[in-house]
């Protein structure tokens, strides 16, 4: 087994674990935050099945954003819409016998990934073009997008310039799953987006990428808009109240 193969399937481990492990506990933190007031942005619904739906379109269409700024509304889906198809084409790597639907998703899937990279593009020039948001912008942003815009370049040269054993890189990639090492294709534009693409997962749970989990969390979507019908008490309140009553 050569040493890129264990070098590139250790860094796979190591940034798999700090993933799951990190957004795990990004999750616990989020739902151990009291929300003391029923804050949903107006005009929101009255019922449970009302906020599922509006949850629903907000992820998958991002509803606010599109009455709000439709640019910006292209950008985003152009990068997320374009991500969802790369990563469903993705899973070939992973499952065997390959499914119908990833089977389907091959060809779009190849030449989403210039969607994703063209959205990423716009979202990043966004922080260099506009006053407002130049001046809220961080360092970590543009090393962010910076991240992700090669990763799309990386994974798309390795689709049309220069060609990888998809063959040898799926068995890899099975390989991993059962560890059951297979050797690695040493193309160096794969090395590069596989090394790009774990220190993604390292860094995911501590970003502001983190915002794709931190949604289903958002008081302002996530509560129904009943605060004249019931009274909302947070759950450290309610513990509170019955400890002094």
């Amino acid at each position: 087994m050569s040493f890129l193969t264990v070098l590139v399937a250790a860094l796979f481990y190591l940034a798999t674990v700090i993933f799951v492990t990190g957004v795990v506990y990004r999750i616990w933190l989020y739902a151990r935050v009291p929300a003391p007031l029923r804050i949903a942005t107006t005009p929101a619904p009255v019922t449970k099945g009302g906020v599922v739906l509006r949850m629903f379109r907000e992820v998958a269409f991002f509803e606010s954003l599109f009455k709000s700024n439709k640019l910006l509304w292209i950008l985003a889906a152009l990068f997320h819409y374009g991500l969802a198809l790369v990563l469903l084409r993705h899973l070939r790597y992973f499952i065997e016998p390959v499914p119908l639907v990833v089977e389907l998703v091959q060809p779009f899937g190849k030449y989403a990934a210039f969607a994703m990279v063209l959205g990423l593009l716009g979202l990043w020039a966004r922080r260099f073009l506009i006053d407002r948001v130049r001046y809220v912008t961080a360092p970590s942003d543009h090393l962010m997008l910076a991240l992700l815009v090669l990763i799309g370049l990386s994974g798309a040269l390795t689709t049309f310039v220069a060609h990888t054993d998809v063959v040898a890189l799926k068995d890899f990639a099975l390989g991993l799953l059962t560890f059951d090492l297979k050797p690695l294709p040493g193309d160096p534009l794969l090395v590069i987006h596989l090394v790009l693409v774990a220190v993604l997962m390292i860094v995911f749970p501590y970003s502001k990428l983190l915002h794709g989990v931190g949604i289903f969390f958002s008081p302002t979507r996530n509560m129904v808009d009943n605060p004249r019908e019931q009274r909302h008490v947070a759950n450290w309140a309610r513990k509170l109240e019955e400890e002094n009553s």
